[in-house]
């Protein structure tokens, strides 16, 4: 076959092709698609084309095993079930020690409302300071009506989370209460006071970005930081001159490396201690050192500031220079939740990337409804309320920091929670650990609550999981933890001042 034979055999083939390709259906379309795009474009043709047949051959090729060796130990099922039998599961919690099996026994059962006088499981009425109704709010029946005529018509809960139909009119008049109150533009309301802090933290600060946070911050916070998986610094509890420290070591390490969220965690007024951090303070190292600052006032608002709004009422800070002010709803408000109040943007962030108001059920209409109605009373009648409290206070630390000559008062003036620690001399003399102190304190309780006062003690932060407890940082120390009631007279508030120091005389002297 000659040259001219095999030429008109390949145009007769070709054309033979293009008839058949005609006849398809639609193939018009995609001839006349291909002319009008390729013709000025054979770079484009050619990737293309290179992108079908890559495709088509990896559609074709035969399928493979991922696993290019063998790395493991082939078991009979005998083996199996032996290494299966013998394996012990890590327990979910550690067990109880002798001393927390003697205290759960020991601690007593509250029967009824829980308002100024309590009773016992045991038919005891005893003077109840170990509880969070500052103002008596328990006993409040204008409140009591309200909630029961708030409960009659939404109901006993939303049954939904605040971004699917569980947000309510009553939720967002207390965010619009609460923001008033402070003096922030925007607020937001979570369902549960704890998971407040820890949800708000993580949800700005991710990995990569930084933390300095007080040593003395609650367990909450130090579980958001937690979660964060940030880079975390320590700086001493409410030592300014250590925190400047640390954040020009911030500011000096992250120089020349990309970017991150920088945030400075504290507390207004500490859990553990009782004392208040010094906000003016902080603003200035925040705007120099350009930080963030999450203030977290779980136990402030509703205590602090003529009318109860906080830390930044009471040291006449500008709420808006706090770029994060956490709150909670319970104790003073004798309501539930918590909040979140700030900038327009720091809120509405939180609607979509907080965890704890995404996935959790919305608050109770009754609880915000007694939110608004307790916020509304404490700025209308300060001196109804927070007055005769703080008259309490004072009469109560009349009674055990001055004449003590065993214990010492840590909290602030006007902090309802009365934090009683062993003086330093004593514990250094008698030689007593941790839990030689804790043992004390649990003694002293008893014995208050036996001549008719209940009250509480500050217990140890749990560690982390993974870390010895002798490696998990800053302790609280122990302490005992009076909670005064404006729902008592003077008279009443002595008189159980009185018990509590006669009590810590009494047990500290038996005990050599």
């Amino acid at each position: 076959m000659d040259i001219t034979q095999i030429q008109h055999t390949v145009e007769q083939t070709a054309h033979d092709a293009w008839l058949n390709i005609q006849k398809i259906p639609g193939s018009a379309i995609v001839l006349r698609y291909i002319k009008s795009s390729y013709q000025n474009d054979p770079v484009r043709s050619a990737i293309e084309l290179f992108l079908f047949l890559f495709a088509v051959r990896y559609l074709l090729a035969p399928s493979y095993s991922v696993q290019k060796s063998k790395n493991y130990a082939d078991f009979t099922e005998a083996e199996i079930d032996e290494l299966v039998g013998d394996w012990t599961p890590e327990p979910l919690i550690t067990g109880q020690t002798s001393f927390e099996e003697m205290e759960l026994e020991k601690r007593p059962v509250v029967v009824g409302p829980t308002g100024p006088r309590t009773r016992l499981s045991n038919g005891k009425t005893v003077t109840n300071l170990g509880s969070l109704n500052y103002y008596n709010f328990v006993s409040n029946e204008q409140l009591k009506e309200k909630a029961i005529a708030t409960l009659r018509y939404y109901g006993v809960g939303p049954c939904g989370p605040p971004g699917f139909y569980g947000t309510q009119d009553v939720h967002m008049k207390t965010e619009a209460d609460v923001a008033a109150h402070i003096g922030t533009i925007a607020c937001i309301i979570y369902a549960q006071s704890f998971s407040t802090i820890s949800s708000v933290i993580p949800s700005f600060s991710k990995r990569g970005d930084i933390i300095v946070a007080d040593k003395a911050v609650s367990y909450a916070i130090r579980k958001g930081i937690q979660i964060s998986r940030s880079r975390v610094y320590w700086y001493e509890h409410n030592d300014m001159a250590d925190l400047e420290k640390v954040l020009q070591k911030v500011v000096k390490d992250q120089s020349g490396k990309p970017l991150t969220r920088r945030f400075i965690v504290t507390e207004g007024m500490f859990e553990h201690v009782g004392d208040t951090c010094e906000l003016p303070a902080l603003i200035e190292l925040k705007l120099r050192h350009k930080f963030r600052l999450i203030l977290d006032e779980t136990w402030s608002y509703g205590v602090l500031g003529r009318t109860g709004a906080g830390l930044t009422e009471h040291q006449n800070v500008d709420p808006t220079l706090v770029d994060m002010i956490i709150g909670s709803l319970a104790g003073p408000l004798c309501a539930g939740g918590g909040f979140c109040a700030g900038s327009e943007d720091i809120i509405e962030h939180q609607r979509i990337n907080s965890a704890a108001y995404t996935y959790s059920a919305a608050l109770p209409a009754m609880l915000s409804t007694t939110a608004s109605e307790t916020i509304a009373l404490l700025q209308e009648n300060p001196d109804s309320y927070i007055a005769p409290l703080r008259e309490n206070i004072k009469a109560m630390r009349a009674q055990l920091d001055p004449r003590s000559e065993w214990v010492r008062c840590t909290s602030a003036t006007e902090n309802p929670n009365l934090i009683l620690v062993l003086k330093r001399e004593v514990v250094e003399v008698r030689g007593w650990s941790l839990q030689d102190q804790e043992v004390l304190l649990q003694d002293i309780l008893d014995e208050t609550l036996a001549n008719g006062v209940l009250i509480t003690r500050m217990k140890a932060m749990p560690a982390p999981l993974g870390i010895a407890p002798k490696d998990q940082g800053w302790q609280p120390q122990p302490a005992l933890k009076v909670c005064v009631t404006s729902g008592l007279s003077k008279k009443e508030i002595e008189k159980a001042g009185i018990i509590i120091r006669h009590a810590i005389t009494k047990v500290v002297t038996k005990r050599k």
